[in-house]
């Protein structure tokens, strides 16, 4: 074990968290934050800041400088993914804390399946934001929210009828804490909720708030089911285009799809033609394949599609609820007791 440890921080983060790590951390640990070498944010919670943002020849020596030093960081540095986003200026670096869950794919495209460097993510953070972008889109669907603002503005008061939640069926694709979420709340406006999953038991549906639980095999079956869908699961080569244009397909027509895990997870030109046409009521989008989603994308002026720019998880108590989880792990790191540490992303899954 290393006797001296230093964290610092690569991405922007308020100075009370700041000062919460350093209260956490012994004597032995040297926390070093920056903020001149960080860009500045646009919104609370911001963890890439404003893009234009480029640091001086004097703060390029000292970035580099302190990522030679660091052993400890809060997120990736930026930086060119052959070079493992910036990390081959952090040679003694051992444990990153991510400030993300979905970080899989990076690790694996940094290079990092085989290292012995240690990540851990925002895992069950963003469950509670995510949840909640579900059920907006699920309620807005059901009581004609779109229709409801055309009225307003032609100033036309026509009586009109719109549907329950109650009683639909609700398929979440995802057995992590955000699926969990959203079955708890499915249930709470008395849906019933299956739940897919890559390893399912009986015994997983009080975990997971789900009346069933099947194994992802069983999507293509159960989708024409289903009144809504929620993908809650990450970015795996077991995930890889999973609402392909078979299974869109089969789904009910004017069916909800809400996507708040990854856009690799679906065919994407499938959904749009599937939109196009109508089949689906409404598509709800944090992700998309390609981010930012290009200006040229009819998904953009669809009216039956609500585009949300990656943020449905973002909220201003997110970098609160990481710092509890970095402030627990620090003393097990510098322990050794990596095995009781939460989040560890496990490299060879890819969450």
């Amino acid at each position: 074990m290393i006797d001296k440890h230093t964290i610092f921080f690569t991405s922007p983060i308020e100075p009370e968290h700041v000062d919460a790590i350093r209260a956490a951390a012994p004597a032995v640990v040297e926390v070093i934050h920056e903020p001149d070498l960080l860009p500045p944010v646009r919104f609370v919670a911001d963890h890439k800041g404003d893009s234009e943002f480029r640091r001086d020849a004097r703060q390029e020596e000292r970035w580099r400088s302190l990522l030679g030093r660091a052993t400890i960081l809060w997120d990736f540095p930026a930086g060119p993914v052959a070079s493992g986003g910036g990390l081959s200026l952090a040679p003694h670096v051992r444990w990153v804390q991510t400030t993300s869950s979905g970080v899989g794919p990076m690790v694996r495209d940094f290079g990092l399946a085989d290292s012995d460097i240690l990540v851990t993510t925002a895992r069950g953070v963003h469950a509670r934001p995510l949840a909640e972008f579900a059920v907006m889109a699920l309620l807005s669907h059901a009581k004609r929210y779109p229709f409801l603002k055309d009225e307003q503005k032609a100033h036309r008061w026509e009586r009109y009828c719109g549907t329950s939640l109650a009683g639909k069926t609700l398929l979440v694709v995802g057995a992590g804490k955000v699926g969990a979420e959203v079955g708890r709340f499915a249930q709470a406006f008395g849906m019933t909720v299956t739940a897919l999953v890559r390893r399912p038991s009986d015994d997983r549906r009080a975990e997971l708030h789900a009346n069933a639980v099947h194994g992802l095999d069983a999507l293509e079956r159960l989708v024409a089911d289903a009144d809504a869908i929620v993908l809650a699961a990450p970015h795996t080569p077991a995930t890889e285009g999973i609402i392909s244009r078979e299974v869109i397909a089969r789904m009910k027509p004017d069916v909800v799809l809400i996507n708040i895990g990854r856009g690799q997870l679906v065919d994407e030109e499938a959904l749009i033609e599937a939109l196009q046409s109508e089949r689906i009521g409404l598509a709800a989008l944090d992700v998309a394949r390609v981010e930012p989603l290009p200006h040229a994308s009819p998904l953009w002026d669809l009216p039956n599609v609500l585009i949300s720019p990656h943020s449905a998880s973002t909220v201003e108590t997110e970098n609160a609820a990481i710092t509890e989880i970095f402030c627990r792990n620090i003393p097990l790191f510098l322990a050794g007791k990596t095995a009781a540490m939460t989040n560890v992303l496990d490299k060879a899954q890819l969450y």
